[in-house]
């Protein structure tokens, strides 16, 4: 064995997207062959470098040679690439995913080449259970310059230079929250994480927090220092069991090397962390919630002001974040805020993780500067819609975000601009639809979700979540009316204004940005009883092509309903009146001569 091959390592990719995909075997197959052949070979897990719908994947890197990435892999396949990299034979190309090379993260794919990590720096690239990995790349490098070298004041100020913007959402500026809360009255402070991330379709604080668990641990100290607080609190919730076992051991180990706790490098700064376990309730993804839930009370959210800057954790002065905001901060404090805030635009400067879902090709997570357009981040990074469908609309911003049409892709992904076109940045969800999707039924879909989210604490949110549900479940069913668009929009901008909460004042984007942007299809729905994309069953019709029908009888076997019939060989008949419209003689016929219209 030569003495790259040696000193190789083979890094599998085991977050939670690469676990449920079939990592753990593809791990255990190589580290038993490795201990087989007694190779030198080094076998470590690493988190999600952003390519999901690869995984599993692993990545062999031998010195003087370029990072190769190997996926989808099976236990055999993973062997074979071992072996050959044991006794020196090729390994099958057709394998290959990717390579990255000096200073270019897979220059040959598209979906990287207009990305710029910063946040995901480490994700995919580092053992994140070695705290040794993280310091060997100027991890806590940041905590140790700003606890040497500044001043609270000094640090905030480096973060009002960088321009960063709360990554959670609302998008305020986030050195102006750590200033209100310093300047708070009182001794005792407190600094929370927000890592609840309930939205669906949203993985990018998961993906962090179990690929760079310490850049949150040294983003979230530097923040103590510079806001007076000794004591924090990371929300995370309890469906996320490998973040949350990462962080604990992450705690632990940089407790150990005197990171946190007591007499941080040496200084008289103290600073404790403790993981709280969110039971998923959606609401409590808005801060005062949060801190309620924290506090063991139910997650309710409070009228402010006042804010929590000065009343917060148990009536103390808190600073709340997000994962990906305080992620951002070691970068900040290390490079300086005037190099951050050279990156994004005017307005929104820096970096934003994406997690792309739903009809894309290239699913996963991506980080592209701001002011990049949706059309790039959607058909370069994602590499376009799937099975060469037609697009129809991006969801940006979680439930409460807003549906975009394709005339409006070419709008850059910035704060201001998503807000103009009825959506918002939220924490980083993007749901592609294509023309299968029908946008009524999306809204239907994303109220039931908030309606039954809500925490009913105010009339607005509680009453008029409901009432717009049963509005939209009404049209899906054929039973709509004129006026019921008047009266979505008039509800819609009632819960808006009055709602109590963040929750509650964006949930009607949903339904306002279908109507503002696909207000066609409400009025197919309502006036025409049809359903364009023939998702609304209620409203589709099932019916058998005589002739393409060769009166096999799998239709009339399958039916639930026992509303077809025929002959043998000969063309069958659908029963309209007894028909349920539940789609099984269509999934079950050969010969597609079911027509659904």
């Amino acid at each position: 064995m030569d003495d790259s091959v040696a000193k190789a390592r083979i890094m599998v990719g085991m977050g939670t997207c690469g676990l449920a995909a079939g990592a753990r075997p593809v791990f255990d197959a190589l580290v038993e062959t490795k201990n087989a052949a007694n190779a030198a070979v080094e076998i470590v897990p690493t988190g999600c470098i952003g390519m999901c719908e690869q995984e599993p994947i692993i990545d062999v890197i031998q010195p003087g040679r370029d990072r190769v990435t190997y996926g989808p892999m099976t236990p055999e396949k993973a062997v074979h690439v071992l072996e050959s990299l044991i006794n020196g034979t090729p390994i099958p190309e057709e394998w290959v995913i990717g390579r990255i090379m000096k200073d270019a993260i897979y220059p040959e794919l598209s979906s990287f080449r207009k990305q710029r990590r910063v946040v995901l720096r480490n994700c995919g690239f580092i053992n994140p259970e070695s705290i040794e990995e993280y310091t060997a790349l100027e991890g806590y490098a940041a905590l140790e310059k700003a606890l040497a070298t500044m001043t609270p004041e000094e640090v905030i100020e480096e973060v009002l230079t960088s321009g960063l913007r709360g990554r959670g959402g609302g998008g305020f500026p986030t050195g102006l929250k750590w200033r209100f809360t310093r300047q708070a009255p009182g001794e005792k402070k407190y600094l929370v994480c927000n890592a609840d991330e309930g939205d669906p379709g949203a993985f990018m604080d998961r993906s962090i927090l179990e690929g760079d668990p310490h850049a949150l641990l040294e983003g979230m100290a530097i923040a103590a220092y510079a806001v007076g607080a000794d004591e924090g609190y990371i929300y995370v919730r309890a469906e996320y069991p490998l973040a949350i076992r990462r962080l604990q051991l992450a705690i632990k180990q940089a407790e150990e090397r005197h990171f946190l706790g007591k007499g941080i490098f040496g200084t008289d700064f103290n600073f404790s962390l403790h993981i709280k376990e969110g039971a998923g309730a959606f609401v409590c993804g808005e801060e005062t919630a949060l801190l309620a839930s924290i506090e063991g009370k139910r997650g309710m959210p409070r009228p402010r002001p006042p804010f929590p800057a000065s009343k917060g954790l148990w009536g103390k002065p808190t600073n709340i974040n997000n994962v990906e905001t305080y992620a951002n901060i070691p970068n900040i404090i290390r490079t300086s805020g005037a190099y951050f805030a050279t990156i994004g635009t005017e307005k929104s400067k820096g970096t934003k993780v994406f997690a792309l879902a739903g009809k894309v090709n290239n699913t996963g997570l991506t980080e592209v500067p701001m002011g990049i357009t949706l059309r790039e981040v959607i058909f370069e990074i994602g590499g376009g819609v799937r099975d060469g469908k037609k697009f129809k609309a991006v969801q940006i911003g979680g439930p409460s975000g807003g549906c975009i049409p394709e005339e409006l892709l070419d709008i850059p992904v910035d704060y201001d601009s998503l807000t103009q076109a009825g959506a918002i940045m939220g924490s980083g969800g993007m749901v592609v639809m294509d023309e299968d999707t029908c946008m009524v039924d999306v809204a239907r879909f994303f109220m039931d979700f908030i309606q039954k989210e809500s925490c009913g604490k105010c009339a607005p949110c509680r009453i008029g979540t409901k009432r717009m549900l049963e509005i939209l479940t009404r049209i899906t069913h054929g039973e709509g009316e004129p006026e019921d668009l008047d009266e979505l929009l008039e509800l819609a901008n009632t819960v808006k204004d009055l709602s109590l909460c963040g929750l509650g004042q964006t949930s009607p984007n949903p339904v306002l940005s279908t109507i503002r942007h696909f207000r066609h299809e409400y009025e197919a729905h309502i006036l025409d009883h049809t359903c364009p994309a023939k998702v609304c069953n209620a409203l589709l019709t099932y019916t058998i092509d005589p002739e393409k029908c060769t009166g096999c009888g799998l239709c009339a076997r399958n039916c639930p309903a026992n509303c077809i019939s025929g002959a043998p060989k000969e063309a069958h008949i659908i029963d309209q009146t007894r028909c349920t419209k539940c789609n099984t003689c269509l999934s079950k016929c050969p010969f597609e001569a079911i027509v659904k219209s």
